[in-house]
Order: structure tokens, then sequence, then C-alpha cells
């Protein structure tokens, strides 16, 4: 199997997973201090039914969780799906305040 490397590219608000050289997904998010809107995940389409996205969205969790200062606000729908097979992982999600 090829190794797979995950890349945060703060410049380009963007993590990356590459398949040896190949980039394969990309996860775009805004970051205004206190959250992450995580907009976007995108698989290049030959890499698509690989489980990659998944796989992105997993490591920019568990680094944002490690980091430990900002929650996420899942915009893009399959982060929001992701996060919905993934309930164990909630604590990090910014809750809506209500009014």
């Amino acid at each position: 199997m090829t190794q797979l490397t995950f890349a945060h590219e703060p410049d380009a608000s963007r993590y990356t997973l590459f398949a040896g050289s190949e980039l394969v997904s990309v996860l775009d998010y805004r970051d205004d201090g206190r959250s992450v809107a995580m907009t976007r995940a995108y698989t290049v389409p030959t890499f698509r039914g690989h489980g990659y996205a998944g796989e992105l969205v997993e490591r920019a969790v568990a680094e944002l969780e490690k980091a430990g200062d900002r929650t996420i606000v899942p915009v893009c729908w399959y982060v929001a799906d992701w996060f919905d097979a993934h309930p164990e992982r909630a604590a990090i999600l910014q809750h809506r305040r209500s009014a």
C-alpha cells in the first residue's frame, strides 16, 4: 500500500493528504481564532472510493483535538456526515447557542 502523508497548509487554509507524491484529498477551512469552519472536503476523482476523505478528516480532527484551542464547525456536508458516524468525537464541535 502507498504511504499516506498528511499535511497542514495554514497559508492556504487547508489540510492535504498525499498517496506517495500524488495529492488525493483536500480539506479547506476558515479559522477565526476560536473555531475552524471545515468548508469543503474534496477528493481527486480518480482516487475516490478509497476512504481518503475520511482519513483526511480524521487526521485534521485529531490535530485540532491535540491542540485543544479550537472548536470545529462542520460546514461541509461530508464533514457533518463524518461527525454523525463518529459521535465519540463530538466534544470538539462548536455547539449552537440557544437564543
